[in-house]
């Protein structure tokens, strides 16, 4: 099995039971974050290397390495071919730091969008735009249905039924 294919398998494990699924998640979230803390702090800097090399500079292990990966490839610039990964294959974490932080809100990952590291990569304007775009993406406006009765939109001054509903 390759790596993406374990990570995923053992991530959505659905017989764990909550103590041990919140145990792994969190023990997760708390070397993402880390990891996020030293790549933000880079920023305008590449990194690349093999995912063992990458593991082995961030202080964890391949299958964790393999969950960041997996976690990121959608805000990079030029995704890493995730299913033909192994512990040797050279990747990259360029990413589009605003692709990065519209895709941390939509995923409702505030440990990692509150990040001070931010600080220093986008302006806190931006942020709170991209956080509003984000947010709005998912919102439905339902525009007012117009009456029988109520004046004709097309501007003739007759009312919607004796003009443009018969249409």
């Amino acid at each position: 099995m390759s790596l993406i294919a374990d990570w995923r398998k053992s991530a959505y494990e659905t017989s764990r039971t909550d103590y041990d699924q919140n145990l792994f998640w969190g023990n997760y979230f708390r070397v993402e974050s880390s990891i996020y803390i030293k790549i933000l702090a880079q920023f305008g800097t590449p990194v690349t290397g093999t995912v063992k090399e990458l593991a082995k500079k961030f202080n964890t292990d391949s299958f964790i390495m393999t969950g960041f990966l997996d976690g990121i490839n959608d805000s990079l610039k030029t995704p890493n071919p995730l299913d033909e990964l192994t512990e040797d294959s050279e990747v990259n974490l360029d990413y589009d730091p605003e692709k990065l932080y519209y895709n941390m809100v939509a995923n409702k990952a505030d440990w990692l969008y509150d990040l001070p590291e931010w600080d220093g990569v986008l302006p806190v304007a931006r942020r709170k735009e991209l956080y509003r775009e984000q947010k709005n993406s998912g919102t439905i406006r339902v525009e007012k249905k117009i009456g029988r009765n109520d004046p004709c939109p097309c501007g003739s001054g007759k009312k919607y039924k004796q003009c443009c509903l018969n249409k």
